[in-house]
């Protein structure tokens, strides 16, 4: 899903057949679980549901399934984890240059 020339995307849809793009930020590992971190392609960044979506990556029948993470602690968590390394990536390029 990376790429070396430019922003991966992908389409998913919701339990209620809503169609939705979305831009691959990153993929990471917490708590021995895969997550991949989006933002919504098709909507403006003014609106307020505009942010970062969190999936987890499950493997089932061999296949790639993206699972939303419904309890809020454990999200919040995750979204705290990937802030930091986001956050520590940033300073170590700032090192570099």
């Amino acid at each position: 899903m990376d790429s070396e020339f430019g922003a991966s995307y992908i389409t998913i849809e919701d339990d209620e057949g809503n169609e939705f793009e979305l831009e691959h930020l990153s993929t990471f590992e917490y708590e021995d679980q895969e997550y991949m971190v989006f933002l919504p392609a098709d909507m403006d960044e003014d609106d307020p549901d505009y942010g970062f979506i969190i999936l987890q990556v499950e493997e089932v029948d061999g296949e790639e399934q993206f699972v939303s993470v419904d309890d809020d602690e454990k999200l919040q968590r995750i979204y705290e984890y990937y802030m930091q390394t986001v956050f520590e990536e940033d300073e170590g390029a700032d090192a570099e240059d």
